[in-house]
């Protein structure tokens, strides 16, 4: 079928964004251009692609569909294009995907360092969670991504590299002090409130996946999207905040690591990237620094 490639691309802005005059302003064309490449697409491929109202737009599940199999190839044509321009280090763009706990508490000092090396890379940091940075990889919206391991949801066409390792830790605040000094069982941690991040984690993931090792049961007090959270949470005593060390606090005053009897497993910080896909100069320059 002969489709122009300026209507998969009108169909992309638009579908992004779920808006016809916001893809009109990306596009710098008219709306009345953007309605009418939009009909002229589905006209060709006979179908409906999005339901229009006077409040909002929204994608059919033919839309859902294309747009699944567009923005790969989007992403990849304008990484092509940056490469293309990317006559080295000093120019182009990274763009990389990783937590928000692994940006704050890991990743800054290197982006500063780079930022100060290579003013001219454009760096751009998609927060997400460990398993959905591995999505943003497959579909091309991010170079590469640092996340946790293990983490199941890495696939064959990705390569990784180690770059530091941690240790996962049980924090309290003063509500809990007598705790101190008295080693805990992961059983007996069973007894207190827990504080954790959400089922949509790999660190979650893993400490379910240890209670269990252990045939207990776990069933969280809380569960938060953010490190940061779960460190207040655990300041004012709601509960023993379950972190990885390298977030935790230098000024820890008001916190304290519930020592545990059970050793727990070291884990890893790994860079991973698809093997499939070349890598920029300006990519090449930042992995160096691991």
């Amino acid at each position: 079928m002969d489709i122009n490639y300026e209507l998969y691309k009108v169909f992309y802005h638009v579908a992004s964004t779920l808006s016809f005059s916001e893809a009109s302003k990306q596009l710098f064309i008219s709306q009345s251009a953007v309605s009418q490449s939009i009909k002229t697409l589905e006209k060709k491929l006979d179908q409906t692609l999005f339901i229009r109202s006077t409040k909002k737009v929204r994608l059919t599940s033919e839309g859902e569909i294309l747009l699944r199999h567009v923005e790969p190839a989007m992403n990849l044509i304008q990484r092509g294009e940056s490469q293309l321009l990317d006559t080295g280090a000093n120019r182009g763009q990274i763009r990389i995907g990783a937590s928000d706990t692994i940006c704050r508490y890991f990743l800054v000092p290197y982006l500063e360092k780079f930022h100060r090396e290579f003013p001219r890379v454009h760096i751009k940091v998609t927060n997400a969670t460990s398993i959905h940075c591995v999505e943003l990889l497959e579909s091309g919206v991010v170079d590469f991504i640092v996340v946790n391991t293990p983490n199941a949801h890495l696939g064959n066409v990705v390569t990784t590299k180690k770059i530091h390792s941690f240790r996962d830790v049980f924090v309290g605040g003063s509500s809990f002090s007598h705790l101190k000094e008295k080693p805990l069982s992961l059983k007996q941690l069973l007894d207190y409130p827990l504080l954790m991040l959400d089922k949509k984690s790999t660190t979650s993931e893993f400490l379910h996946s240890l209670f269990q090792q252990h045939q207990l049961d776990l069933v969280p007090e809380i569960e938060l999207s953010s490190n940061d959270l779960l460190i207040d949470l655990a300041r004012i005593g709601l509960g023993i905040a379950f972190l990885p060390d390298y977030s935790l606090p230098k000024d820890q005053k008001d916190l304290f690591v519930v020592p545990t009897k059970e050793v727990l497993p070291m884990r890893s910080l790994v860079i991973a990237q698809n093997s499939q896909m070349p890598s920029s100069k300006a990519m090449e320059a930042f992995l160096s620094y691991f």
